[in-house]
């Protein structure tokens, strides 16, 4: 009988594209946090609203990702509160969208920043 670790390995995961919903565990493991770090932040930040359905479960859209992003690298790199990030993502819902939406110098930053994480991360396991 094979374990866990042996069908994932004959059978690679099918990468979904870019404008795909992902679940709770797809995005909590993109971004390297917790599940239940993800629900927190949706009861703290009002502007994260991912689709559920039935049973509860949650599908993210990929404006919902790049928030989370930008969350996770004001949080975790950029050493912001929880409330920092309330004012600063409730100051931004007053000033006009950058060309690309939620992809300001704060939010490249945090994608940036994720994309290093999720490098050094891969290293990690080599």
């Amino acid at each position: 009988m094979l374990g866990a670790d042996a069908l994932e390995a004959a059978e690679p995961r099918v990468r979904k594209g870019a404008q795909a919903y992902r679940t709770i565990s797809e995005v909590a493991e993109e971004l390297n946090v917790p599940q239940h770090v993800l629900r927190f932040w949706e009861g703290k930040f009002p502007q994260l609203k991912p689709l559920k359905r039935g049973g509860g479960r949650r599908y993210y859209r990929p404006e919902d990702i790049a928030l989370l992003r930008r969350i996770a690298g004001l949080l975790y790199s950029q050493g912001y509160t929880i409330k920092g990030v309330q004012r600063l993502l409730s100051d931004d819902a007053g000033t006009p969208a950058p060309d690309m939406p939620g992809q300001g110098v704060d939010g490249a930053m945090a994608a940036l920043e994720a994309v290093a994480a999720e490098l050094r991360d891969l290293l990690k396991r080599r």
